[in-house]
């Protein structure tokens, strides 16, 4: 059975930091960050916590292949990527608490 999957990106307060990163489950992934349950992890040092982009794929395989993409691209495009869907920076979290 096939496990579906998430690519996310996150951003700080200010919008100067962005992270992203991919997941089976977006909600718990979330919490992770937000409690800062790695300590010494990037997030973490950064507080970078909101939810500002996602995408959704029936397989963890399509999510980690569009990852590596986005991952590739420069800082400008994932700031078009967010500005295209989410013009607005908007915390994207409520559907997955």
């Amino acid at each position: 059975m096939e496990q579906g999957g998430y690519i996310y990106i996150l951003t700080n307060k200010n919008h100067t930091v962005l992270y992203t990163g991919v997941t089976s489950n977006l909600g718990n992934r979330l919490y992770e960050h937000r409690t800062g349950f790695y300590k010494d992890s990037f997030t973490s040092r950064y507080n970078v916590t909101k939810l500002v982009y996602y995408e959704e794929f029936l397989s963890i395989e399509e999510a980690i292949h569009r990852e590596k993409q986005i991952k590739a691209g420069s800082r400008q495009k994932k700031l078009d990527l967010i500005n295209r869907l989410n013009p607005d920076w908007k915390d994207l979290s409520g559907s997955f608490e």
